[in-house]
């Protein structure tokens, strides 16, 4: 084996950060280990987690450095696994592991031995690909329509509310009956559309999950008109709020499905606010060309 005295300064930082890194994600997949459904899910992960811990004694033969796991990242990737299932904390996770990964090619040429943590971590790559059977990944179209029903149909009411009533109360109150019946419907859609498919997922979940994005959704975008007193304000706000909602739902599924965030966020985002714009207008002329004035 190489020995420690053969590793010049840069070396030794790069493989000071990677020990780092080993045991942060030792403990990850350990603590991710215990609260994941399924034998075989918990074996692959304890499995990984017992592999970056070896990564890390071979990283600590070298340096002779006892490093500390980053607390903060493993209790963050803890909470988002538990809050946005496990599968979209482990990808996000991995999202990282490019650079770790040229990191240690590099280190290959001057450490032979770290040649077998390469390997060992494209290993963990393809593992974790076919590794959760996660529920909420299952019914994200479920939760995808929700979200998009509500941004669409409420972002353009609440425009087109705004500039035709012209009242904070008038425009909250006709925004909440149409996104509690928006709600309604969109649930009943998605439960009827599901137990009428082929699907083999319950039509009772569907409806559950897409009614929980959409009324989330809804409750996100009235909120503007709940706290501010000036209705054009409120609306502004409404519309950042909608951007916000769109650019978390796309950046969720392009981790989940491994796609292109900014395509797909400007797409919904082009969608959206365009029918906002355009429903703004028909208020204008709803106003002007039928006289409503209140």
């Amino acid at each position: 084996m190489t020995t420690e005295q053969q590793i010049d300064e840069d070396t030794e930082k790069k493989i000071i950060t990677a020990q780092k890194t080993e045991i942060t994600e030792h403990f990850i997949y350990d603590r991710l280990s215990h609260s994941v459904k399924g034998d075989r899910n918990r074996e692959i992960l304890q499995r990984i987690s017992k592999d970056e811990l070896k990564h890390h004694n071979l990283c600590n033969y070298y340096t002779c450095i006892e490093v500390k796991p980053n607390r903060f990242k493993i209790w963050l990737y803890y909470v988002i696994s538990r809050l946005f299932g496990i599968t979209f904390g482990l990808k996000l996770m991995e999202r990282g592991e490019d650079k770790a990964h040229a990191a240690y090619q590099q280190l290959a040429k001057t450490i032979p031995e770290v040649e077998s943590v390469v390997l060992d971590e494209e290993r963990h790559g393809n593992e974790l690909i076919d590794l959760i059977d996660d529920e909420r990944l299952e019914y994200s179209s479920d939760i995808v329509r929700g979200l998009n029903v509500a941004l669409v149909e409420i972002t353009g009411a609440l425009a087109g509310f705004t500039f035709a009533l012209q009242d904070k109360n008038l425009v909250l109150t006709a925004g909440l009956i149409i996104g509690i019946t928006v709600s309604l419907s969109t649930t009943s859609t998605e439960y009827i559309a599901t137990k009428s498919s082929t699907s083999l997922k319950s039509p009772l979940k569907s409806a559950f999950y897409a009614w929980l994005a959409n009324i989330v959704a809804v409750g996100f975008l009235l909120l503007p008109y709940l706290i501010l007193s000036n209705i054009y304000l409120a609306l502004g706000l409404m519309i950042l709020d909608a951007v916000i909602v769109i650019f978390i739902l796309t950046f969720y599924l392009s981790v989940a499905r491994e796609t292109s965030t900014i395509k797909m966020f400007l797409e919904m985002t082009a969608v959206s606010l365009g029918i906002a714009a355009l429903a703004f207008g028909i208020g204008f002329l709803a106003r002007e060309f039928l006289h409503v004035h209140i």
